[in-house]
């Protein structure tokens, strides 16, 4: 099968497509024959190297853990799925990932997609979607009511954090460039910050929970508006200054994404309920040119919604 793969880290000129042999399902996994995936931070910063010591892989590597596509092998463990379904995951962080024509996923962290939702429309969904769920639900905490700034709420993980505090029913604050103040908007933020001309230290104060995916001083700063004794900050990005976080007696969470089949398909009925929707902001095909246009964009940190990578014709 076709796949872009790199063979040794560094720049985008280390894509390279190729060829290599199809997965094999083991007895709780399918073979998903790929219509869509997508495009995260995560793989460019493995590509460069970051990660390395983190995920000590052998060679070839194919990047990418988001996936939409169809089934076309399931393994003799496999109970609730069988050939033919729409589904879409996140799959285990794996050497063996999704820039490719078909991959392997454990049964347990698909999702059906529902009729309504399109395979590109599902691929950009589960890493950036349950990244989002994580941070704003499970360590957030966010109860109705309740006041959350979300950063960077044009990007990927940021326009589907304002989608799901919108659907608990807070109030939802967001910082992002002008250029992207009706997208925002329409997605449901209650208080739009452009963040190249407002200070939001200067303007918002006892904030109940924070998502940053930005780190550095955003990071530093978001403790300046969290409330104290029960404002809860999460980072998708970075670890906090422990003394930051004892002065502003607040909770603090940096999170790693866990890939989860159940959340997924909570996530999926809200996109069935048009309570939240994907943002695309920009389509390639799985092509090595294709690939490298799409991670020079992700690498900008300027991308709005997520980029998608389209599978086949």
């Amino acid at each position: 099968m076709k796949a872009v793969i790199i063979e040794e880290y560094g720049g985008k000129e280390m894509l390279k497509e190729t060829e290599v042999p199809m997965p094999i399902a083991k007895e709780h996994q399918v073979v998903v024959k790929e219509k869509a995936t997508s495009i995260n931070p995560i793989d460019w910063k493995l590509r460069e190297g970051y990660l390395k010591n983190m995920m000590p892989w052998e060679y070839p590597i194919i990047l990418g853990w988001d996936v939409a596509g169809e089934i076309v092998e399931i393994g003799s463990e496999v109970t609730d799925w069988k050939v033919g379904d729409r589904v879409f995951a996140r799959p285990d962080t794996t050497r063996f990932g999704t820039y490719a024509e078909y991959t392997a996923v454990d049964d347990n962290l698909l999702a059906y997609i529902p009729e309504t939702i399109s395979f590109e429309e599902a691929a950009a969904a589960p890493l950036a979607g349950l990244t989002a769920w994580q941070a704003v639900f499970d360590y957030g905490k966010l109860a109705a009511g309740e006041k959350i700034l979300i950063h960077a709420g044009s990007g990927g993980v940021g326009t589907y954090a304002i989608q799901l505090a919108k659907s608990k029913g807070a109030f939802v604050i967001s910082t992002a460039s002008e250029n992207n103040r009706e997208l925002l908007l329409s997605l449901g933020v209650d208080q739009f910050i452009d963040y190249k001309n407002e200070d939001f230290t200067k303007i918002l104060s006892d904030v109940d929970v924070v998502i940053d995916t930005m780190g550095g001083e955003i990071l530093k700063n978001s403790f300046k508006v969290v409330k104290p004794h029960t404002g809860r900050v999460v980072s998708i990005v970075e670890d906090a200054d422990k003394a930051l976080i004892e002065n502003a007696d607040v909770a603090f969470d940096n999170i790693w994404l866990e890939p989860n089949g159940k959340q997924l398909t909570e996530l999926a009925e809200l996109m069935e309920q048009g309570k939240v929707k994907s943002i695309i902001g920009a389509t390639y095909p799985l092509s090595e040119k294709g690939i490298y246009e799409a991670h020079a964009m992700s690498e900008t940190h300027h991308a709005v919604g997520k980029i998608v990578i389209k599978v086949g014709g």
